[in-house]
């Protein structure tokens, strides 16, 4: 089957989050990209005002029947993000076998996005569903430090017990899991951890990211489409996926922050001056360099 990608994240009108920050990279690498967006924002939520519409469980399922009724259920790839509200994200509980009828080797990508540094940003009731009915579903995992202790219960003060809670996340199911960012570096460094085990065999690696000196929306979203990409184009090469997707976010942010910089006239760069630079780093996402190295665990 061609590589299809069906997208299940937030979308805005103007920036770079959600299915806005995963289309162009998934585009660029090669993969068609069918994209429902959970909610249609005018930019993302930390500008602090925005506008626009939220995407209910009766027009998901709307736009998932009109899908199969015209037999367009044939992905290769399910890649979900961003969601607000329970309900939709039990139909998306039910989507992934429907998919999984028609095409039996789909495999499902899930950045559980719940929060950050601490603070849930979605309703605490997507926490279980996420945990028991998602996980279970989901092949590809890609939280964070703070959703990975969410999902497992219990809190990570060093990378020992870091791989605990990446082995609590395979019981659930998933047989790769990528904790994308943790603060269990250095004051330089935010660490991420990647393990594949299918019970037989297992691997496990981790990557040491450089800090950059800005906040940036929109990374976690890139990140997962990118290790969906190159997860499929290296036939499931964890060490070389994480490190290209680690490399081309350093590029992209880079870039990013030599943008805003240059915009701000020597002022403290506004949100929209650090919305991601996607376009202009089309050559990176296609070729990256790289800039990390993974090490075995």
């Amino acid at each position: 089957m061609a590589n299809r990608v069906l997208s299940i994240q937030s979308h805005v009108v103007a920036g770079y989050v959600g299915n806005k920050s995963a289309t162009f990279p998934l585009q660029v690498l090669g993969f068609e990209v069918d994209a429902i967006n959970s909610v249609q924002f005018s930019n993302h939520t930390g500008y602090g005002f925005w506008k626009g519409q939220v995407l209910n469980e009766h027009e998901l399922d709307e736009l998932t029947e009109g899908l199969e009724r015209n037999e367009l259920l044939n992905y290769s790839h399910l890649l979900t993000g961003y969601v607000g509200n329970p309900l939709f994200l039990s139909r998306i509980v039910g989507i992934v076998p429907k998919l999984r009828k028609v095409n039996p080797s789909l495999v499902f990508v899930c950045d559980p996005v719940m929060g950050d540094n601490g603070q849930m940003y979605v309703p605490k009731e997507l926490m279980p569903i996420y945990r028991d009915q998602i996980l279970p579903l989901a092949d590809i995992i890609t939280p964070n430090q703070f959703e990975a202790e969410l999902l497992t219960g219990t809190k990570m003060n060093n990378k020992e017990e870091a791989w605990d809670a990446v082995r609590l996340l395979h019981a659930k199911g998933p047989k790769t899991v990528i904790l994308s960012s943790t603060e269990l570096g250095s004051e330089d460094y935010l660490l991420a951890l990647a393990s594949y085990s299918d019970g037989t065999k297992s691997t496990r690696i981790s990557v040491e990211i450089p800090k950059l000196p800005a906040i940036f929306t929109g990374t976690g979203d890139l990140f997962a489409a990118l290790i969906l990409a190159w997860m499929t184009k290296s036939n499931s090469d964890l060490k070389g996926s994480v490190e290209k997707t680690i490399s081309t976010l350093q590029a992209v942010l880079k870039r990013t922050i030599a943008h805003a910089e240059e915009q701000s006239g020597g002022k403290p760069p506004s949100k929209a001056h650090l919305e991601l630079r996607l376009i202009q780093s089309k050559s990176d996402i296609e070729q990256p360099t790289i800039s990390v190295t993974a090490d075995p665990n």
